[in-house]
C-alpha cells in the first residue's frame, strides 16, 4: 500500500460527511468502539481535553495545544476538517502525522476494518487515538467532529470538557433550536469531570447546568475572565489584556489571531487552563507564550488569515450564522476603498440566515467549492440579489476566481474569501 492509494481509498470508499453531508453521519459508538478494539483501545491510554461547540472549538483547541507545548509536554491535537492536507487533522507538537505512520496503520489493520464499514471520520478518529498512544503523548486535545453526544470522539474520558458556544448549524442532525443543539453538545459532559462553558447564553445555559448537575460535573463559565483589546492597529495581530476575577492576569500580550471573535476564544482558553491548573507564575508565563506562539506551535490556518497586503486579502472558515455575526462586524470595520468578497456555501447550509448578516457595501463573487455538497453559485446569487446585495456568479474555480479578481483590485481595496471551509481550502490549495 502507498500513502496515495490509502488516501484515495478512504476519500472515495468511506462515507465522508464534509463531502456528501448527512448520509455519511453515523450515530452511536458501535463502529468507533469496534475500530478501537481492533487497535487495542488506545483512547484508554490517553489523558484528554474534549472540546465541542458550534464555533471557536478549533481555535480554542489550538490555543490549548500551544499552552501544553509551552509547558514542555508532548501534545496530541485532533481537529477537523483539514484544509490542504489530510494529515493536518492529527498533529503531535504541531507536526502532522507522517505518511509512513498512516501507511503502517492501514497495512496492519485495513482488512479487519473492512468488516466494520466505518465512516471516514470514525476511521480517522481511530487513527488519531492510535497515533497519540503510540507517540506516548502527555495530553491529547480532541475536537468534536459534529455535535457531541453521538460523535465518534465521545468514547474518551477527559480531564476537562469544553463547550465554546452554541448557534444554529447542522440543524438537520442536531435539532432546530439552540436548546436542542445544546443538548447534543452537552452529551460530552462526563460524570464528575469539570466542564467549561465558553459563552453564557440564556437559551442554552440551563441545558448545560441540568446535565452537569445530573452528572455531578463542576460547571464553570467565563464570566470572570475579561479579554480586551489594547492596540489593534496591526491588521495581522492585536495586543490584548486579560483579567481574571477583576484583577489583571496578563497586561499586554500579542495575539496573532486578529478576528474579533478570537477574544471570546481566548477567554474560554484561559478559563479552561485555570480550572485545571493552580494560578502560578509559571502557568501565567506559559499562557503568554501559548498565545504569542500559537501559529508557530500548531500551524493554525484559516482564521481571519491575512493572505496578502495592498490589496488586503483575508480568508476565514466561518460558515454559519454564529460565525458571520462576528465576521460581518469585522468586515464592516475594514478601512478600504471597496470591499470585495468571494464566497460560497454548501447545499445543506441555512443560507438565508447568513445572507441578512452580510455587509451591504460589498461586491460579491459567488464560487462553487470542489466538493459534492457545494451549492450552485446561481442559486446563491438569486438569494443575494433578492436581499439587495451586489452579487455575480463565477464559473471558475475558487483559486482562479481569486487570481482574476485580484488583478482588478486597487491597493486600497480589500478582498475577503470564505463562506465555507471548502472555499478556504480551495484557495489555500492553490496558494500552496
Amino acid at each position: 500500500m502507498t500513502y496515495e492509494s490509502i488516501l484515495d481509498n478512504i476519500f472515495t470508499a468511506l462515507p465522508m460527511y464534509h463531502k456528501v453531508g448527512s448520509s455519511a453521519y453515523k450515530e452511536g459508538f458501535e463502529n468507533i468502539e469496534a475500530l478501537t478494539a481492533v487497535v487495542g483501545h488506545p483512547e484508554q491510554q490517553l489523558k484528554c481535553i474534549h472540546v465541542a461547540g458550534t464555533n471557536g472549538k478549533g481555535s480554542t483547541s489550538h490555543l490549548l495545544a500551544s499552552f501544553y507545548q509551552e509547558l514542555g509536554m508532548k501534545v496530541g491535537l485532533y481537529t477537523s476538517p483539514h484544509l490542504v492536507d489530510f494529515r493536518e487533522r492529527i498533529r503531535v507538537n504541531g507536526e502532522m502525522i507522517s505518511k509512513e505512520a498512516v501507511v503502517a496503520f492501514f497495512e496492519k489493520y485495513n482488512e479487519q476494518f473492512k468488516v466494520i464499514e466505518p465512516s471516514f471520520f470514525e476511521m480517522t478518529t481511530a487513527l488519531a487515538f492510535y497515533h497519540f498512544a503510540s507517540q506516548k503523548v502527555d495530553i491529547a486535545i480532541v475536537e468534536v467532529g459534529l455535535g457531541g453526544r453521538l460523535d465518534a470522539t465521545n468514547i474518551i474520558h477527559p480531564q476537562l470538557c469544553i463547550i465554546t458556544n452554541i448557534s444554529l448549524d447542522h440543524t438537520q442532525l442536531l435539532g432546530d433550536t439552540l436548546e436542542k443543539i445544546a443538548g447534543e453538545k452537552a452529551g460530552i459532559i462526563k460524570e464528575g469531570v469539570p466542564v467549561v462553558i465558553g459563552k453564557r447564553q440564556a437559551e442554552t445555559l440551563p441545558v448545560f447546568e441540568a446535565k452537569a448537575a445530573a452528572l455531578h460535573a463542576p460547571l464553570h463559565t467565563t464570566e470572570d475572565v475579561q479579554v480586551t483589546t489594547l492596540d489593534d492597529t496591526n491588521v495581522a495581530a492585536r495586543t490584548i489584556r486579560i483579567q481574571y476575577q477583576h484583577k489583571t492576569l496578563i497586561d499586554g500580550v500579542r495575539l496573532p489571531l486578529p478576528g474579533d471573535y478570537q477574544l471570546e476564544n481566548v477567554a474560554t482558553f484561559v478559563k479552561s487552563v485555570l480550572v485545571l491548573h493552580s494560578y502560578t507564575e509559571n502557568i501565567v508565563n506559559a499562557l503568554v507564550r501559548a498565545i504569542e506562539n500559537v501559529l508557530k506551535n500548531t500551524h493554525l490556518h484559516g482564521r481571519w488569515e491575512i493572505i496578502a497586503q495592498k490589496p488586503l486579502v483575508i480568508c476565514d472558515t466561518g460558515h454559519n450564522s454564529g460565525g458571520f455575526t462576528f465576521l460581518s462586524k469585522q468586515l464592516n470595520s475594514l478601512s478600504c476603498q471597496q470591499l470585495h468578497c468571494i464566497i460560497g456555501f454548501v447545499n445543506d447550509k441555512d443560507i438565508d440566515s447568513i445572507i441578512h448578516l452580510l455587509p451591504t457595501k460589498a461586491k460579491y463573487t459567488i464560487c462553487k467549492a470542489s466538493v459534492a455538497r457545494a451549492e450552485e453559485p446561481e442559486k446563491i446569487v438569486n438569494k443575494m440579489l433578492a436581499a439587495g446585495l451586489n452579487a455575480v456568479p463565477s464559473s471558475l474555480s475558487v483559486y482562479d476566481t481569486y487570481l482574476q479578481l485580484k488583478q482588478q483590485l486597487n491597493k486600497e481595496d480589500a478582498l475577503y474569501i470564505g463562506g465555507s471551509t471548502f472555499i478556504v481550502a480551495d484557495l489555500l490549495k492553490g496558494e500552496c
